[in-house]
C-alpha cells in the first residue's frame, strides 16, 4: 500500500488521490503510487475511467522541494507521464487549488482536465531557472496557441482555470465537492463512449508563421530573459514542438532541461528559492513558539515610510491606526496614502471596491493615547536617537502590556531604544524599505532581551505582509545598509580614481543590479546618507570616506526632490541625466587631494563593490549579527536589487571562488585607500580550505 497515493474503485470509476501535504509535490513515493495504480486501473476490466486528484487546496505543485539536488529513483515522471499515454481508458485530472510545474504537467497527460472556480494552472519553472522537463513544451503548444504557451511559460505566471479554460487547457469549470464532479464528468464520458485523448497526438497550434515566433520571445515578455537562460531554451522546444513530431521535440526539451540544470543561473536561482524559505528558521527559537495575536497595529508618524507601513498593514487586511502630531501631517499623509492606492486603481493592478476596503482600514489619529488598543506599534519618526527614545518613553507608558513595540530604524541602536522602556522583552526593530508598501524586504532586529514568543510573532507578521523577513541582529546598519556602507565606500574612491558616476552605474547595472548606485542615492536622497556620514565620523573616526560626496550635498545637490544630484532632472522625469557640474566638482576633488584620474575598467568596478558586500557579509556572518550566508542573500535579493540570477553577494562569493575573492582583496590592498580593505577571517579561513559561505 502507498499512502501517497490513495486508490479506490466505484461504479467503474477508479480515483488516485495524491496524498503528499503541503502541495502534493511529486516526490518518489508519490510518482511510484500514481505509476503503481494506473497500471491497477488499466489491469482492471472493471475500471471504464479514472481520476486523478488531490486536495481541494493543491493538485499538485510540482517537485517536492525536499528532494531538490537529491538521488531521484524511478519512476521519473516522465515514466509516470508514457503511463498515462498508454491507458486506453480516459483519464480525468480534477484541479483545485492549483496545478503548477510537474502537476500540470501531469494534468496535462490525462485525457481530460476539470478544475474549481480560481484554480491555478502554471509552468513557474523559468523563475528557478529550469523549464518544464517532462512534456511541458511539448504538450503545452497542442493544447494552445504556441504564442499562449511561450507566454505562460517565459513569465512563469499561473493563469486562473477561468482563462485556462478560455485558453484551452482546461475542458469545464466544475462546481460543488470536487471529488464528485470528477467522478461525475468521467461518468459522462464513459456513458459518451469516449475514449483516451492523448495529448501528444494532437497538430501543434503554430500561429501564423513559425519563423517569424521563434526569433525572439514575444513582446511584453523579453524581459523575463535579463540573465536567465531558460527563456531562450523555453523558445527553442517550443520551436521543436512546433517543427517535429512528438518524440523528437521531447528530445530537445530534455536535453535543453539537463543543460538548465548545470547552469550557475539556475543554481542561483533554486538557491534565492530555498533561501528566502530558509529565513524563518531561528536555531533558538521553536516552530511550535505560541504567537501572540495581533489583531490591530498602530504606525507612529505619517510620512512616507510610516505612510507605507500603513498600507502594507491594510493590504493584509489589518486594521491600522495611523498617528502624527499634527492634524497637517496625517492629512498630508492620508492624502500620500490614497494618491498611491488611486495610481494602482488606474493601472488596472486594484479595484476600486477593493481600495476603499482598504482606506476603510486605515484610521488616522493626532493623539498618541491612540496606541492603547493596538497589539503591536511600529515607531517611523525622525531617524535620531534622543528622538526615537523620547517616543518610546511615552509609549511604554500608552501602551496595553503584552503589546509589541517596534522601531523601524535603519541602523540605530535597537537596546539603547529599549533600554528605555520598562518592557525591553516586547522591544525590537522592524526595518521596512521605502517604499515600504512595495519592496519586500523586512529586517527583523532582535534585541539582547527581545522575547522569543516576540520574535516568532514578528516574522508571522513578515508573512502575513507578504515580506521576506530576515532576522538580524544589533549592530550599526544591520545586515542590509552595514554592507552598503562598504559598498558606496569603495563605489566614491572609484570617482576619487578617475570613474565618472554614469561609469559606476552603468558598469553595476550591467553585471545585473536593478539601479546604479548613485542614482538610487539620488532617488532616496543624498542628504540621508549625509547626515550618517556626519554622524559617523563622530562615533567612528576611523571610518574613511571620500568627501566628494559631502561637497556634492553642500551644493544642495540632494537628488530628484532638488532636480539635481549625481545626476540632474528634467522637471516631472525620473530618468537621470550626466551634468558637467558633478564632473567639474568631482574633478576639482581630485585636484584637491592630488589624485591624478586614472582609466578604470568596468570589471574593476564590479569587483570591488561586489567583493566589498561579500566581504562585510562574512564578517556579520562571525559576529552572530546575521544566522546564514543564505540570509545574507535574502536580504540583498529583496531589499538591494541585487540580480537574482547571480545569488545574492555570498552565493555569488562561492561561484566566482573564495579564493579568487581572497586574492582580489589583497590586491586592492596596495592600491588607492587600501587600508580599508580587512579580508573577514572567514573568508581568509574558507578561502584556505576550499569551502564556501553557502556550505
Amino acid at each position: 500500500m502507498n499512502d501517497a497515493a490513495a486508490y479506490s474503485v466505484a461504479d467503474g470509476i477508479a480515483v488516485i488521490a495524491m496524498n503528499n501535504p503541503p502541495v502534493n509535490g511529486l516526490g518518489n513515493a508519490l510518482r511510484a503510487g500514481i505509476m503503481d495504480n494506473l497500471k491497477k486501473a488499466q489491469a482492471d476490466a472493471a475500471v471504464k475511467a479514472v481520476v486523478i486528484i488531490g486536495s481541494a487546496k493543491a493538485f499538485s505543485g510540482g517537485a517536492d522541494i525536499r528532494e531538490f539536488g537529491k538521488p531521484m529513483s524511478p519512476p521519473m515522471l516522465w515514466d509516470v507521464n508514457d503511463q498515462q499515454d498508454a491507458m486506453t481508458k480516459p483519464l480525468v485530472a480534477a484541479i483545485g487549488g492549483f496545478a503548477l510545474g510537474g502537476g500540470l504537467e501531469l494534468a496535462l497527460a490525462c485525457s481530460y482536465r476539470i478544475a474549481a472556480p480560481k484554480s491555478q494552472i502554471g509552468f513557474p519553472e523559468v523563475k528557478l531557472g529550469i523549464l518544464p522537463g517532462s512534456g511541458g513544451t511539448q504538450r503545452l503548444p497542442r493544447l494552445i496557441s504556441a504564442a499562449e504557451a511561450l507566454k505562460m511559460m517565459i513569465t512563469g505566471e499561473p493563469v486562473p482555470a477561468e482563462r485556462a479554460k478560455e485558453l484551452g487547457i482546461v475542458d469545464e469549470i466544475v462546481t460543488g465537492e470536487l471529488l464528485q464532479a470528477g467522478i461525475a464528468y468521467a461518468k459522462r464520458l464513459v456513458a459518451q463512449g469516449a475514449g483516451p485523448r492523448r495529448v501528444r497526438d494532437m497538430p501543434p497550434k503554430a500561429d501564423g508563421d513559425p519563423a517569424k515566433l521563434f526569433q525572439a520571445p514575444p513582446p511584453g515578455i523579453a524581459g523575463s530573459a535579463k540573465g536567465n537562460p531558460a527563456p531562450a531554451e523555453i523558445l527553442k522546444c517550443v520551436e521543436a514542438a512546433v517543427t517535429l513530431p512528438f518524440d523528437e521535440g521531447r528530445k530537445v526539451e530534455r536535453a535543453a532541461s539537463v543543460y538548465l540544470m548545470g547552469t550557475t543561473e539556475s543554481k542561483a536561482l533554486r538557491h534565492v528559492f530555498f533561501a528566502e524559505r530558509q529565513t524563518s528558521k531561528i536555531p533558538d527559537v521553536p516552530e511550535d513558539t505560541p504567537l501572540r495575536e495581533l489583531k490591530k497595529a498602530a504606525i507612529v508618524g505619517a510620512g512616507t515610510m510610516g505612510g507605507g507601513i500603513a498600507m502594507s498593514f491594510a493590504n493584509a487586511g489589518i486594521p491600522v491606526t495611523i498617528l502624527d502630531v499634527s492634524q497637517e501631517a496625517l492629512e498630508r499623509g492620508m492624502k500620500r496614502i490614497r494618491d498611491n492606492y488611486t495610481v494602482t486603481v488606474q493601472r488596472g493592478r486594484l479595484k476600486q471596491e477593493d481600495m476603499d476596503k482598504r482606506m476603510k482600514l486605515i484610521s488616522p489619529r493626532a493623539d498618541l493615547a491612540a496606541v492603547k488598543s493596538a497589539d503591536i506599534v511600529i515607531e517611523a519618526v525622525f531617524e535620531q536617537m534622543d528622538v526615537k527614545q523620547d517616543m518610546f518613553r511615552k509609549l511604554d507608558a500608552i501602551a496595553r502590556p503584552g503589546a509589541i513595540l517596534a522601531t523601524n530604524t535603519s541602523t540605530l541602536d535597537v537596546n539603547q531604544i529599549a533600554a528605555v522602556t520598562k518592557r525591553p522583552q516586547d522591544v525590537l526593530g522592524l526595518h521596512f524599505f521605502s517604499p515600504a508598501n512595495v519592496m519586500r524586504l523586512l529586517e527583523v532586529v532582535r534585541g539582547k532581551q527581545t522575547a522569543k514568543d516576540v520574535l516568532a510573532t514578528s516574522m508571522k507578521l513578515g508573512k502575513t505582509l507578504k515580506k521576506v523577513a530576515v532576522v538580524a541582529g544589533v549592530c550599526d546598519g544591520f545586515i542590509g545598509n552595514r554592507m552598503l556602507e562598504k559598498y558606496q565606500q569603495q563605489a566614491m574612491f572609484l570617482l576619487d580614481e578617475g570613474a565618472s558616476p554614469q561609469q559606476v552605474d552603468g558598469a553595476l547595472q550591467s553585471w545585473g543590479m536593478a539601479m546604479g548606485l548613485f542614482a538610487v542615492g539620488d532617488m532616496a536622497g543624498n542628504d540621508i546618507g549625509w547626515a550618517v556620514r556626519k554622524r559617523r565620523r563622530v562615533e567612528r573616526p576611523d571610518f574613511v570616506y571620500s568627501a566628494v560626496g559631502d561637497r556634492l550635498c553642500e551644493k544642495g545637490r540632494f537628488g530628484q526632490k532638488t532636480g539635481k544630484g549625481w545626476y540632474r532632472y528634467e522637471p516631472g522625469n525620473r530618468k537621470p541625466i550626466p551634468d558637467p557640474e558633478v564632473e567639474q566638482l568631482i574633478a576639482a576633488y581630485r585636484k584637491e587631494l592630488g589624485l591624478k584620474p586614472r582609466s578604470i575598467a568596468d570589471e574593476e568596478i564590479v569587483e570591488r563593490c561586489i567583493y566589498a558586500l561579500a566581504n562585510e557579509g562574512a564578517k556579520l556572518l562571525e559576529e552572530g549579527i546575521a544566522l546564514r550566508a543564505s540570509d545574507i542573500d535574502a536580504v540583498y535579493l529583496a531589499g538591494y536589487g541585487f540580480p537574482a540570477w547571480r545569488g545574492g553577494p555570498m552565493f555569488y562569493a562561492d561561484t566566482v571562488g573564495l579564493d579568487k575573492v581572497l586574492a582580489a582583496i589583497e590586491r586592492f590592498q596596495k592600491g588607492y585607500q587600501g587600508g580599508v580593505w580587512k579580508p573577514a577571517p572567514l573568508l581568509v579561513r574558507l578561502a584556505r580550505q576550499g569551502g564556501k559561505f553557502n556550505g
